[in-house]
């Protein structure tokens, strides 16, 4: 948000910056909470797909807990949280065999230990592999972080194993072109994703891959980017899926009249539910090699995954097994995504807006005559003495705190002289 100073160097904002930056604040918060308005722990929902996490500090400083966002604000309340964004599979701990004599005073009948749950250094306040806090009080300026969707840690840019920050995807005015991100030591469990079409992993330049059928036979055109850094190659397994895939969409009869898009498509919101039809055809495996004897770069990658890539991925019994072993079953899941969680908090906060402004206008409806008539003899007065000052001011001085409250006070002299 823009600031100026003035003649005192008092710090100023215009009324339209100051309304700008409360309503970016809670777009902030709701994206982050997933429109939970924090109203009652969550523990009875059991292991959430994904929820706002927090660390008690106070309470547990060796990390090795999390509560929901109705405990840190009810049973929290001027104790050390961290916020920790949002975890998966997730149970809340507050007042578990972990908090001692601690008891939580919104859901207080809990198991001893929530077995499923997962702790890093997170929870300690400790990010990245160089496990610094965030914020981290030996540097001036920030970095910026960005998160693995497969361990959910933090990573500088700069430590995350490429050449250089330059090289992670983002367009001309620095916004991500990625997904997901999966780092260093995570891909290596998911290195089967090599085998893949390059046009799942994004670029600087995003890919976009076609699926089309009839005469153009098309399937997932891997548009090869420019000098990838950290490019897992197995162009040999590739074209095996491209060509498993075309064998699919012709022994399902697809419409010679269709066109799809799969990855990074702004403009065909139909490519996840195409994609995730494909990955799913016919029952049989898409990458049609033993993914475990396959030719695969031993050295492992962070890897920058494209829009829908998870809807990809082939779900044959073989490799769905195969994601149960390496308990990573979640990447099919749609919902796991942040992408997914982001969206239907945007969703949640349009309809919670919706809902205030009909019931602020529900509550104006039930008031009788006199109540109506006062409100907006009320809001006419205010009009009148704000229309009145705005006059009297010189217009390039800014409007302080007392000039506010002098407003406010002529208001009240003249509502005790009716």
């Amino acid at each position: 948000m823009a600031a100026d100073l003035d003649d005192d160097g008092e710090q100023t904002v215009s009324i339209n910056e100051y309304l700008e930056s409360i309503e970016e604040e809670e777009l902030e918060a709701d994206l982050v909470l997933g429109g939970d308005e924090g109203d009652e722990c969550t523990y009875s929902k059991g292991y959430m797909k994904r929820q706002a996490i927090f660390s008690c500090l106070t309470c547990t400083p060796e990390g090795n807990a999390g509560i929901c966002t109705a405990c840190c604000l009810s049973c929290h309340d001027g104790h050390e949280v961290l916020e920790l964004w949002t975890k998966r599979n997730f149970r809340c701990d507050c007042g578990n065999s972990k908090f001692r004599e601690f008891s939580c005073k919104l859901s207080p009948n809990k198991d001893v230990e929530n077995v499923e749950n997962s702790y890093n250094h997170n929870f300690k306040g400790l990010y990245c592999t160089c496990n610094r806090p965030y914020p981290d009080p030996d540097l001036q300026e920030q970095e910026e972080m960005i998160q693995c969707c497969m361990c959910e840690d933090w990573f500088h840019e700069e430590h995350i194993s490429l050449g250089s920050p330059n090289e992670i995807p983002r367009d001309e005015e620095g916004e991500p072109l990625y997904e997901d991100f999966i780092c260093k030591a995570c891909s290596a469990v998911c290195s089967f994703l090599t085998l893949y079409p390059k046009t799942i992993r994004a670029t600087g330049k995003q890919p976009v891959a076609s699926v089309a059928t009839g005469k153009d036979k098309s399937v997932l055109e891997d548009i090869p980017p420019k000098d990838e850094p950290g490019k897992l190659d197995n162009d040999v397994c590739s074209d095996t899926v491209q060509n498993n895939l075309v064998a699919d969409m012709n022994h399902d009869s697809v419409s010679d009249d269709k066109k799809f898009v799969v990855g990074e498509s702004s403009q065909n919101n139909d490519s996840s539910s195409l994609s995730q039809s494909i990955a799913n055809s016919n029952g049989t495996c898409i990458l049609g090699v033993d993914w475990m004897a396959a030719s695969i770069d031993s050295e492992s990658r962070p890897l920058f995954l494209s829009k829908n890539w998870r809807d990809v991925l082939c779900r044959c019994d073989k490799c769905l097994d195969m994601y149960k072993q390496k308990h990573i079953s979640y990447l099919l899941d749609k919902e796991d995504s942040i992408a997914e969680y982001e969206k239907n908090a945007k969703q949640k906060r349009e309809e919670k807006l919706q809902k205030r402004e009909g019931a602020e206008l529900n509550f104006f409806n039930n008031l009788g005559h006199i109540e109506k008539m006062e409100i907006l003899n009320g809001i006419a007065d205010f009009k009148d003495e704000f229309r009145s000052f705005l006059g009297s001011v010189d217009p390039s001085k800014a409007i302080t705190a007392a000039d506010v409250n002098q407003i406010f006070e002529n208001l009240k002299n003249k509502r005790r002289r009716v």
